[in-house]
């Protein structure tokens, strides 16, 4: 049996309703500007262009259901989103093929240090430093397809201290996570455990410390999210 030099990481592993069982995470790719309101918001056309992902790591996802915030920041942004998460891969999965490989949904949040991503963005660089920070993605439960099939269309809403700042629809999706699963398999290996958080509405904005941000999304319930 081989041993190991150092301590091996934790397995990251987030919440299923109705078991004990968890979902363990392999990686995590998130879609940008998949709402073409968001897109007009962030100064770009929302005529359906090839999609972009960046990816944040698999220890940013946090069900604990807080958020901290993070140093080095003074414009932190919140971004409700769907995560979807599989439980297979491969390469090259056909769009009609794409769904079969998803083990569940979740609420998800894609909290984004602005200020840091936009000196990154002016400068050509990756985006890590803003999107990949720790806990940078609060996650709710997952709910299986078995349970819920494959949401569509439904409500999205984002409220910080009771004021709606995030408004959408499922629908209002320009790739849709078949899509998004099919594209992702052309250029990586996809495999079980993989997450993809699938996409803000408009309204993002900023948060303080202090904040409570509610977070749903129609047929994956609720989560309340209070900055610490």
């Amino acid at each position: 049996m081989s041993t190991f030099t150092i301590e091996a990481p934790r397995v990251i592993a987030l919440p299923v309703a109705g078991t004990d069982a968890s979902f363990p995470v392999r990686r995590v790719y998130c879609i940008g500007r998949n709402y073409a309101a968001h897109a007009v918001e962030m100064g770009h056309d929302p005529d359906r262009e090839p999609p972009f992902f960046f990816q944040k790591n698999a220890d940013n996802l946090d069900p604990s259901g807080e958020f901290p915030y993070p140093p080095k920041s003074s414009d932190v942004h919140h971004e409700i989103e769907m995560a979807v998460m599989l439980k297979s891969g491969g390469d090259n999965i056909a769009i009609e093929q794409a769904l079969d490989h998803v083990y569940g949904y979740a609420l998800s949040l894609d909290m984004t240090r602005r200020d840091l991503q936009g000196e990154q963005k002016k400068m050509g660089r990756p985006w890590e430093i803003g999107k990949a920070f720790e806990r940078s993605a609060p996650v709710g439960i997952i709910h299986p397809v078995t349970d819920i099939g494959h949401p569509a269309q439904g409500r999205v809403e984002l409220k910080v201290n009771g004021e709606v700042k995030q408004e959408g629809d499922l629908n209002q999706m320009i790739w849709k996570v078949s899509e998004m699963i099919s594209y992702l398999s052309d250029y990586f290996t996809l495999a079980a455990g993989d997450v993809i958080l699938s996409g803000t509405p408009a309204g993002v904005g900023p948060v303080s410390k202090g904040d409570t941000m509610d977070v749903s999304i129609e047929g994956l319930g609720t989560m309340t999210i209070p900055v610490v």
